[in-house]
């Protein structure tokens, strides 16, 4: 049985080990050698640690905190940690999934289906953890194949927002900010120099997708937060677009469409921190 959104901890526990790789991608913004430390404290057998500045995103610029390395760079890490095609890879954190599911979008962008975050994270992984350091595999032939993910462009999301404007506008377009709603409508703003949101968007945050064990909520659940908006998961029309601050929580957002039985959404990868790099772009405040 192959896993592409979300595995439980008991079916990671029981799963066959062949063609099984673990990713760790634990870390804490602001402190960037704070993941690398915990791992080496403990972490599941047979992982290797993906660190986000190192390894999940390129040094920040005009695209953001923390945009997204070349394809050719991601692929050539990937092959390094010996990932074949045919592997089944695990993504987990200790955040509910949000630094996880970076590293999940990541390799669905190099085509990659058999890919999943391990619901819940370490606190619900019962089984003890490990200090040694993982036997490095042998480098592989890792192929790159169709991404299964989508991008919107700076111009893209500036069109869309002008077009959320308009009156005529179609109601199969969204723009959903993931970030919390105090950020959202600028009441606060604990991390990039302005606040605000890109005109047009929706707040959706993304923490509301768990439940209080910090679990993914179920299928219908999720759906329900998404129609909720007036999305129809049946609109094979739907064009949605996800941002947050830097392009990763907004991931748990398109893992919680996936789940629920939507399409595709869209990632604007360089998301607000990117969007605010250029002073003409516009910025709205307040909950609208």
């Amino acid at each position: 049985m192959s896993f592409t959104t979300l595995i439980s901890a008991n079916e990671l526990a029981n799963h066959d080990p062949k063609n099984l790789r673990l990713i760790d991608c634990r870390g804490r913004l602001g402190n960037p050698t704070w993941g690398q430390l915990a791992f080496a404290e403990g972490h599941i057998a047979g992982a290797v640690h993906a660190d986000m500045d190192l390894h999940l995103a390129a040094a920040p610029n005009q695209h953001g905190r923390h945009p997204l390395p070349s394809q050719q760079t991601w692929l050539a890490q990937v092959r390094a940690w010996g990932i074949e095609n045919q592997d089944q890879v695990v993504v987990y954190d200790d955040a509910g999934g949000s630094f996880a599911g970076r590293a999940w979008w990541m390799l669905r962008w190099l085509g990659h289906t058999n890919v999943a975050v391990l619901d819940g994270g370490l606190s619900h992984w019962t089984q003890t953890l490990t200090a040694s350091a993982t036997k490095p595999y042998p480098p592989s032939q890792y192929q790159a194949t169709a991404p299964l993910t989508k991008l919107s462009s700076v111009d893209s999301v500036n069109f869309l927002s002008n077009e959320l404007h308009k009156a005529t506008h179609s109601s199969n377009e969204y723009l959903i900010d993931a970030r919390a709603h105090v950020r959202f409508s600028g009441e606060q703003e604990p991390i990039d120099p302005v606040a605000g949101h890109i005109p047009g968007a929706i707040c959706l945050p993304f923490s509301d997708n768990l439940n209080d064990q910090g679990l993914f909520k179920s299928p219908d659940e999720l759906a329900q937060r998404f129609m909720a908006l007036g999305l129809d998961p049946a609109n094979t029309d739907l064009a949605i677009t996800m941002y947050c601050g830097s392009g990763v929580t907004a991931i748990h957002n398109i893992l919680a469409m996936r789940i629920a039985g939507f399409g595709e959404a869209s990632l604007y990868a360089d998301s607000w921190s990117g969007w605010i790099t250029d002073a003409n772009r516009p910025v709205a405040t307040g909950s609208d």
